[in-house]
């Protein structure tokens, strides 16, 4: 089956080009998509529609030219390997790619080529600068949401253990998320357990067993006292993404005896500042990208999350109030 994708920058240009190209390249009417989207980190609905839910093994999309597909060098080769694994075919009429060539499979190898060398330049051209900006003095990024002291208060009442992420966050008037981000990454999961302030509230997830399940699916762990039941409802709460031996996302739960103790990267929807964490392979892909890892995204996809155009990837909650 052929499937169409092709993409204007604004809703003034003329997609009557790209479409009847498709045509004559044989692609059905219906099964031609188009976005309207500018810029690298704009959103491409039809593109999403394309990729999870319609192109299956044996189908091939085809396209106009490559800049229509991919936001950068960078992220069409990383579409053109997601494709690749779930065995759709990419064929390029104008630049006359076709993946299921051997000429085409070697030009997208030259292409990833190209692509980590352009990002092996960026990184060190950014490296540079700021090593010339720390020489002058000068400090780049954004201001931290926490002062020094609010950042040392914060990872003090969390390796306390007397109050939870979610009860240091609401103290210092920050988001989940932003904790996190000022607090030793290697203490992450690793603290002692918060006591319990308040009567247990239930634990808000489709998958999770329920709120009255306190035993860890991960490590079997059962807690002996009140407090501790508690607490690990807490952590039982978050939702851990992790790529499986198949390369498929695999969402796991883990109390704080069997929390990963590695890299981790937090997913946060925008308008509450919760989601899952990422961690292994799909953080350290998460840490070198501008957007969230294809796979990761596609699971929070087909898990409820939507792409909104005003916010970007926004959790259930405020996708079912839509």
């Amino acid at each position: 089956m052929l499937i169409g994708y092709g993409r204007v920058s604004t809703a003034d240009q003329n997609t009557a080009h790209q479409v009847d190209a498709l045509s004559r390249a044989g692609v059905p009417a219906d099964d031609i998509h188009i976005d309207t989207a500018s810029g690298a980190k704009a959103s491409r609905p039809k593109l999403d529609l394309v990729l999870g839910t319609i192109a299956r093994d044996g189908d091939t999309i085809v396209i106009t030219r490559l800049d229509r597909l991919g936001r950068s060098l960078l992220h069409l080769v990383q579409l053109g390997e997601h494709l690749r694994q779930r065995g759709i075919g990419l064929k390029v009429l104008e630049q006359g790619v076709d993946t299921s060539t051997s000429e085409g499979r070697a030009m997208f190898g030259m292409l990833a080529v190209l692509a980590e060398f352009q990002r092996d330049l960026i990184i060190a051209n950014t490296r540079d600068g700021l090593q010339a900006a720390r020489a002058r003095g000068r400090k780049g990024g954004r201001k931290p949401k926490l002062s020094p002291d609010q950042a040392e208060q914060a990872q003090r009442m969390y390796d306390e253990g007397k109050h939870t992420a979610v009860q240091i966050a609401e103290i210092l008037g920050v988001k989940r998320g932003t904790l996190y981000g000022h607090l030793n990454k290697t203490t992450v999961g690793a603290r002692p357990r918060a006591r319990k302030p308040t009567p247990t509230p239930p634990v808000k997830s489709a998958t999770h067993p329920g709120p009255l399940a306190i035993t860890c699916p991960s490590c079997r762990h059962e807690p002996t006292d009140r407090n501790q039941r508690w607490q690990q409802r807490q952590d039982l709460a978050t939702i851990w993404l992790r790529l499986d031996d198949d390369g498929h996302v695999a969402d796991h739960r883990h109390c704080a005896n069997c929390q990963p103790r590695q890299h981790v990267h937090l997913i946060n929807c925008p308008l509450c500042g919760d989601g899952p964490i990422l961690t292994g392979a799909l953080a350290e892909q998460a840490e070198t990208s501008t957007s969230t890892p294809e796979p990761a995204r596609q699971w929070l996809i087909a898990h409820g999350w939507r792409d909104d155009p005003a916010h970007g990837l926004i959790c259930t909650d405020h996708s079912s109030s839509k």
